[in-house]
């Protein structure tokens, strides 16, 4: 008989679903605008920009984790500034929030920069004759046309999000009751050989996962229709 302390469930679950929330609108305010930038083809310096931006996809998340550590801790360069005010970035839940942010950035930016690089060239053009500027262009025009693959990049990197482990085990530092998501709640269960609490918190995130990818399906259809 299976006998599970039910904090021991909810509270990774409230800390995951805290986290993916803050980070989804993180990834609209920041991954929006980096999206439309990296879509200029004359964007100075935009190999580097792309290049920050794809290494969270390519690059070994608990070095991402380590590097990030090194710059946001106590004596790294952006850290220090923070300890100053007595704000501490790392082993909390703004570590959690960047940790998740990071890991989803990749999946949400390339994603719409295909979409705005492929929108047609006239329309913009036609805006920008009666009087538009670029950026109402873009909020008001580009952005409502290609809202369905703005969803699905939004989809895909919260989905990420909710599964990373490295870069959240290095910034939030796993702390019990503190800091532990719920895909960390199932490394510590699975550690710990409590089987039946992470067979429980891997069924909780199955379920999550296939809600996500339902609605994704939805969301496709849909933008294959209206096309």
């Amino acid at each position: 008989m299976i006998d599970i302390e039910f904090e021991y469930i909810w509270h990774p679950l409230l800390l995951s679903a805290k986290t993916i929330g803050v980070s989804v609108v993180l990834l609209l305010l920041i991954g929006t605008p980096l999206a439309y930038f990296l879509a200029k083809e004359k964007l100075k310096f935009k190999w580097l920009l792309d290049t920050i931006v794809t290494l969270p996809l390519i690059f070994p998340p608990i070095a991402v984790g380590f590097f990030l550590l090194l710059l946001l801790g106590r004596n790294g360069f952006i850290g220090s500034f923070f300890q100053s005010f007595d704000i501490s970035i790392i082993f909390s839940f703004t570590g959690l929030v960047i940790a998740s942010f990071i890991a989803g950035l990749p999946l949400m930016v390339k994603p719409l920069q295909a979409s705005i690089e492929q929108f047609p060239t006239q329309i913009k053009e036609a805006s920008f004759l009666s009087g538009k500027s670029e950026l109402k262009t873009f909020l008001f025009i580009v952005l409502p046309t290609i809202k369905s693959s703005l969803f699905v990049a939004l989809l895909i990197s919260a989905a990420r999000a909710l599964g990373e482990v490295g870069i959240t085990l290095v910034l939030g530092g796993n702390i019990v009751g503190k800091t532990d998501t719920i895909s960390l709640a199932i490394y510590n269960a699975v550690f710990d050989g409590e089987y039946d609490l992470a067979l429980a918190l891997s069924a909780i995130l199955v379920v999550i996962s296939l809600i996500f990818f339902i609605s994704l399906n939805i969301l496709q259809k849909k933008n294959k229709k209206i096309i």
